[in-house]
């Protein structure tokens, strides 16, 4: 049976800076929007304005029985949540995932939001850090990939990072990483193969070399890692109802180093603590 190849081509893998762009972009315009008293309807639709007046097609529309361009996910929402009427709250943790379609070629990247409120300092402070933990165990997956032989070197970067993390300095809670829910590998398909643990596994998984591109997105709960599917079939919640949290970037290995697709600077910023120095694709 044939298999197409995880790798792609150095002109294959420029093709994907685009519709990365465009995915930052889409999530630019929900940063903006994001305080109380929006709904999450109206995070969507700004994104998929950003999307289609950029020429791309929102991906998350591609993928069968999904009609939003946008997952938001809120509190014990930890991912796949359904946009529509929810009004956000001041204190609330967003998570809001993204994807476009260009050319044939897509991007995807998740990042979470903390509705400010002056009147709760506590709660901003215990879900920012929460934020603060995913993203940099995301930033730690992404600069593993930038010298690791195999993917599995990724998700053991991943929880490393959580476990140093110890508890939470404000909640006393150990962070929890969900293990149904995983990266990818991502080109012509929002979707493709390989897997992208989050965490140690026994396999070392396929080869890390130049052409491969993944998705790689931490989930991380404030508590316990046990998660539902919600009635409507879609939003995965905590069982415990402790918070969620969920960052995500589409990255590239290429002769040069490694390139995020889905972050204007090529993940400099992310990187820099990591000593790793992104290279732009030619």
């Amino acid at each position: 049976m044939f298999r197409r190849s995880i790798y792609k081509t150095p002109a294959q893998l420029r093709s994907m800076v685009e519709p990365g762009l465009i995915t930052a972009r889409a999530l630019d315009a929900v940063r903006e929007l994001v305080r109380a008293g929006v709904t999450t309807g109206e995070l969507d639709a700004a994104a998929e304005r950003v999307i289609v007046d950029h020429g791309a097609e929102p991906n998350f529309k591609l993928v069968r029985g999904y009609h939003h361009a946008t997952c938001i996910s809120v509190n014990e929402q930890v991912v796949h949540g359904i946009p529509g009427d929810r009004v956000l709250q001041a204190g609330d943790i967003v998570s809001v995932d993204c994807g476009a379609q260009f050319q044939g070629w897509n991007g995807d990247s998740a990042v979470t939001f903390v509705v400010p409120d002056p009147g709760r300092p506590e709660v901003i402070a215990r879900r920012q850090e929460l934020s603060r933990v995913t993203e940099g165990s995301m930033w730690a997956g992404i600069a593993a990939m930038a010298s690791a032989t195999h993917i599995g070197e990724i998700g053991a970067a991943i929880e490393g990072f959580i476990e140093a993390q110890g508890v939470s300095s404000v909640s006393g809670e150990t962070y929890g990483i969900l293990r149904e829910y995983v990266g990818h590998g991502i080109g012509r398909k929002m979707h493709e193969a390989p897997s992208v643990f989050n965490y140690r596994t026994p396999d070392a998984g396929a080869e890390i070399r130049p052409g491969l591109a993944l998705a790689i997105e931490p989930m991380v709960t404030a508590g316990g890692e046990a998660t539902f599917v919600e009635d409507d079939d879609w939003t995965v919640s905590t069982v415990d109802g402790t918070d969620g949290s969920h960052w995500e970037h589409s990255v590239a290995r290429h002769e040069g180093g490694i390139w995020v697709l889905t972050a204007p600077d090529g993940g400099a910023a992310g990187l820099a603590p990591f000593g790793v120095v992104p290279v732009p694709i030619v």
